[in-house]
């Protein structure tokens, strides 16, 4: 990979809460290359005691701050989540570092936009309805310890880890035939309109488990919709709503 590639990952950090955790992030992005920083936070963030990590100031000058998963990732075309796994129910694939990286490569290698990696806080990682943002998810393989029941890195360690791996894989050459991904903020349209029509429609009345919009929005990134599909989808629910609204009205 290149730095052109690079410059397409962003690294968010998701209710990062340590100063010197988020300086840690930004000089391992400086070292290995990388320069865009979201933090999604409901405070203020930090980000002025975070810069005293050295050679850090470059990334931290451009982070930006986000009060949601979905602002935060809005431009990106593929959004990948870390996980430690430990006893949760996972509802996404699920790949290993090293297999991840290359999947990330091969996804850089089409141009097609921006890459979403998603590290939880340092107490809980990331919840379940941030996890409904992520296409897939990685773990960092981790020798397991008898006394230590769900072994995890340092949010700073984590993010080093996995952009080394990232920096180590070779150059992709990308294929002619593959699908362009909508951006995430075209997905959450979609999901929110199609939320708005089972509503509508009452079916979230009686089916109220099936629609959470983590479900919903799983959902919609399962179908594997390529981007050019979004705008004829939303044209096709806009009009499914109009007319079960006219079916209500009459």
């Amino acid at each position: 990979m290149n730095g052109r590639e690079f410059d397409r990952v962003v690294v968010v950090l998701v209710r990062a809460r340590n100063p010197n955790n988020i300086g840690a992030v930004a000089r391992a992005m400086h070292d290995f290359g990388f320069r865009h920083l979201r933090v999604v936070n409901d405070y203020a963030v930090p980000f002025e005691t975070a810069r005293s990590a050295v050679d850090a100031s470059d990334v931290l000058g451009g982070a930006a701050s986000f009060g949601s998963v979905a602002q935060a990732v809005t431009d990106c075309t593929l959004v990948v989540g870390t996980t430690a796994v430990g006893e949760r129910a996972l509802q996404h694939p699920l790949h290993a570092l090293p297999i991840a990286a290359g999947m990330i490569g091969e996804e850089l290698a089409r141009e097609a936009g921006r890459v979403g990696l998603l590290f939880g806080s340092e107490k809980t990682g990331l919840s379940n309805e941030e996890l409904s943002h992520c296409h897939w998810l990685l773990t960092i393989p981790m020798e397991q310890h008898e006394e230590i029941r769900h072994p995890s890195m340092n949010l700073g360690q984590a993010v080093a880890v996995c952009l080394y791996e990232l920096v180590r894989q070779p150059r992709v050459t990308a294929s002619g035939d593959f699908l362009v991904r909508p951006e995430s903020g075209e997905v959450e349209r979609l999901r929110a309109l199609l939320s708005e029509v089972l509503e509508e429609a009452g079916y979230t009345k009686r089916h109220p488990a099936n629609c959470d919009e983590g479900q919903i929005r799983r959902l919609v990134l399962r179908m594997g919709v390529a981007a050019s599909d979004v705008p004829v989808w939303i044209g096709i629910l806009r009009q499914i709503l109009w007319k079960v609204r006219g079916m209500g009205n009459g």
